[in-house]
């Protein structure tokens, strides 16, 4: 293979006149086209200064140029860094200067505030606007249609993803060919993902879930996409009748059930409806099945590792269960203080091993060694257990780590603005069940003696400085935070206290 990700995904493809991608406004593109309009951005990439191994990074709306985009960055051999469209130009800044990116595309509204960014980390910047409109696309117009893809070894980077955790700053995941390529064959056959297929595609395209599991099986499998700029109940209504299957977060299935239109006959064509990025209720397995008679497909997956193991197309669904290892993976519960696997049943952390997992953290390397093990497996933060049948469960996260809506949030990055607030001593800020988002952001505020804060002026503040999902969806007033003997603050008592603040969505 002379580049194994394009050869596998797009090669094929490009005298494929078959349906690729059906757009909000009824326009179809053949996987032909598609190759077509990502071989003159490949043309603008290469004609921009972009080499093989030089990142682009792309903070853009979703649409079929953002993904052709994509397409483009594997082809010259670039290393693609998605940046969620709800970032903030502060936290953009540090992407982009920790990544060092040869170039940087955004929107026309954003390009004033990233040009000196962008300029000091020595990148190129150029425009993607929601209309389709911008530099990126004016110049790929009159581009060539063709363009000799760069060659590239399997553990070559493929791409860089950002990654949440509790402490510290974001991580930067480094994902190769073969992460990625291994991936996405495993889940395409697992799934029976074929070209018959039509996958209603609502999630956005920055991250792990709706670029490299939803578009990559996809693409491997030649099926096509009802590829919608986002989760609109009307439209996924609408499309439901034509569709076969649907890759989504909790929240998507609590909103159709939440319709009275969502009903056993508008999902008859249908055969798979897929979950993850947060837990999924017992409750909303039950509700769905006996609305639609499917169902729901759980299986877990991470940013360093994509996805790790699925519930069986064939066979038994279990509800709080994400299923199996896939093909070429392995998954083990380890005691967290020696090491040791944990016999059936027991709960400790959940370590993974494969061609799925990532090659470490960018500029991190004493990260890397502490969380890649010299022997392969990933320590992944998540405590688990597996039953005597084999299935996996999630049980809870060693750390903080808040998943809200499918996006990770970690409560010092939020903690950190907040307590910059005039009248505010200290706060934490933890994760309580959410019907809807799988999760809620909460943060518990101590206020300075006399301080007449509210909630309304924390919320302007913070709205100003962080992405939206970031924001809590509630601020609790308290005296004092809970601590340990060490001072530590016990975010566990927290959570345990405020569990039923939401008691429902928001």
């Amino acid at each position: 293979m002379s580049n194994p990700l394009y050869d596998a995904l797009f090669e094929p493809h490009k005298n494929n006149e078959a349906c690729f991608l059906i757009t909000d406004e009824g326009e179809q593109l053949s996987f032909r086209q598609f190759v077509g309009m990502a071989a003159q951005i490949a043309h603008v990439l290469r004609n921009a200064g972009v080499k093989p191994g030089d990142r682009i990074a792309v903070q853009a709306p979703k649409r079929v140029e953002t993904l052709a985009l994509y397409a483009a960055s594997v082809q010259t051999g670039a290393v693609y860094l998605p940046l969620n469209t709800g970032y903030t130009l502060s936290e953009l800044s540090y992407f982009i200067s920790d990544a060092a990116p040869a170039l940087v595309i955004c929107q026309d509204k954003a390009e004033e505030g990233l040009s000196p960014v962008a300029s000091a980390a020595g990148a190129a910047l150029l425009t993607l606007n929601a209309d389709g409109t911008g530099s990126l696309t004016a110049q790929s117009k009159d581009q060539p249609t063709e363009f000799a893809t760069a060659y590239r070894a399997p553990d070559d980077l493929a791409a860089l993803l950002y990654t949440s955790g509790t402490t510290g700053r974001s991580k930067g995941a480094m994902l190769s060919h073969e992460n990625l390529l291994s991936n996405a064959t495993a889940l395409a056959g697992l799934w029976q993902i074929s070209s018959s297929d039509t996958l209603i595609h609502a999630l956005p395209i920055f991250h792990t879930h709706g670029l490299f599991v939803a578009v990559n099986t996809s693409l491997i499998a030649g099926a096509c996409m009802r590829f919608m700029s986002r989760f609109d109940i009307d439209q996924v209504i609408e499309a439901l009748p034509g569709a076969t299957t649907m890759m989504g977060v909790p929240t998507f299935y609590t909103r159709l059930l939440a319709d009275a239109r969502f009903s056993r006959d508008i999902t008859g064509s249908m055969r798979l409806f897929v979950s993850g990025s947060a837990p999924l209720l017992a409750e909303t397995h039950e509700a769905f099945e006996e609305r639609t008679g499917h169902r729901i497909l759980e299986r877990y997956g991470m940013t360093e590792t994509n996805m790790n193991t699925s519930n069986p197309y064939e066979g038994e669904r279990k509800p709080g269960s994400v299923g199996f290892p896939l093909a070429g993976t392995e998954v083990k519960i380890v005691d967290s203080n020696t090491g040791e696997e944990m016999e059936p049943g027991g709960v400790g952390m959940i370590e993974v091993r494969g061609p799925n997992v990532f090659s470490g953290y960018w500029n991190m390397p004493e990260k890397t060694a502490e969380e890649l093990r010299v022997s392969g497996f990933f320590i992944t933060g998540d405590l688990g257990q597996i039953d005597a049948e084999g299935y996996l469960s999630i049980v809870g996260r060693e750390k903080d780590l808040i998943i809200t809506g499918g996006y990770n949030v970690y409560p010092i990055e939020v903690e950190d603005e907040i307590n910059q607030v005039s009248g505010v001593v200290e706060s934490a800020v933890f994760g309580v069940p959410h019907g809807d988002f799988g999760e809620a952001v909460i943060a518990a505020v101590v206020t300075a003696p006399g301080a007449t804060l509210d909630t309304a002026e924390l919320s302007q503040i913070v709205s100003e400085r962080l992405a939206r999902y970031k924001h809590p969806k509630r601020y609790v007033f308290v005296a004092e935070l809970p601590r340990n003997t060490m001072g530590k603050v016990q975010k566990n008592l927290l959570r345990e206290t405020w569990a039923n603040l939401l008691s429902e969505p928001v």
